[in-house]
């Protein structure tokens, strides 16, 4: 069964053995689907770092320059060549990164996802996932829109054909129970995001809620609501952290947003590579970093570690 691995336990391991005598060379390689520039990846690559530094290993952030599952298994391919001592990968499409992941394991790596993956990273030969389950946490959102009186909702997907993504959506369309959900497919720029936001509004002036997948979609967004007065006829929740997210939910013009602690992603595989090279331990279930709920009630908390880069 799926567990939260004790997040104190692991950093207290992490830090008791940093600069020991055991510390040796090692070489971890971090790839991911999100560029370090995105507000959300650039929380994981911080985690990322911080790991690194605590405990004194050399790890490498790499990520293609846009969500391209082609170029992600290339770099895959060559990472695994680079020969690591570890390897963490987030899996948002499993039959374009498949055959990638499972040469990474065939070749003695040890491997672990992370953000993206939980429900195929078993059949990749991955040891571990360090995130949420996507659909349980989509889920979780369309429970609260439902609770709020939504009836008929958009889901913002800026990368369709992610498979996490997808889930989301999914998950909120079930929580929604018997409301309506359609997707709107965006892409990455803002402009179109906020364009097409205003368009399906003005077309279905009946849309009473809008659930955005990150940062990305949710600040434009939020802008084309406010723009479009509407605001205080629509439910608006987010996936992740921002500091304009946060502010807006602090203010009371957003309504949540679903919090995976991204800044774990990143740290916690780095200290569980570094404890199965030194020692073989491997924790035997998947560690869930989420989801949470972040709204007025306790926006506050939180708005200062985000800027600091740890939320």
């Amino acid at each position: 069964m799926k567990h939260i691995f004790g997040k104190a336990v692991v950093v207290a391991a992490a830090l008791g053995i940093a600069g020991s005598a055991i510390a040796q060379d090692m070489r971890i390689v971090v790839v991911s689907h999100g560029q370090a520039s995105d507000p959300f990846w650039s929380v994981v690559k911080n985690g990322v770092d911080k790991a690194a530094e605590d405990l004194g290993v050399e790890v490498e952030y790499r990520s293609p320059d846009t969500f391209n599952m082609v170029q992600m298994g290339q770099i895959i391919d060559a990472s695994v060549a680079s020969q690591p001592d570890g390897l963490v990968v987030s899996i948002p499409d499993a039959e374009a990164l498949g055959d990638s992941i499972r040469n990474a394991v065939a070749s003695g790596i040890p491997v672990i996802s992370m953000n993206s993956g939980s429900d195929v990273r078993e059949a990749l030969g991955v040891k571990v996932h360090v995130g949420q389950t996507e659909y349980e946490a989509g889920l979780g959102g369309g429970k609260q829109m439902k609770a709020a009186g939504v009836t008929k909702a958009i889901c913002v997907n800026q990368e369709v054909g992610n498979v996490a993504l997808d889930l989301r959506c999914e998950g909120f369309t079930d929580g929604l129970e018997g409301g309506s959900v359609e997707v709107l497919a965006v892409s990455m720029d803002p402009t179109e995001i906020g364009n097409a936001v205003k368009a399906y509004l003005s077309g279905n002036p009946d849309t009473n809620g809008v659930l955005a997948l990150g940062p990305s979609a949710a600040e434009p967004t939020l802008a084309a609501l406010e723009e479009a007065e509407m605001l205080d006829k629509v439910k608006f929740g987010t996936f992740d952290l921002s500091p304009s997210v946060l502010e807006a939910i602090d203010q009371g013009r957003m309504m949540f947003a679903i919090d995976q602690q991204q800044y774990m992603q990143g740290y916690l595989p780095i200290v569980l590579l570094y404890l199965n090279h030194n020692y073989g331990l491997m924790p035997g279930a998947d560690v869930l970093t989420g989801p949470g709920f972040v709204t007025q009630d306790n926006a506050a908390q939180v708005i200062d570690l985000s800027a600091k880069g740890i939320r």
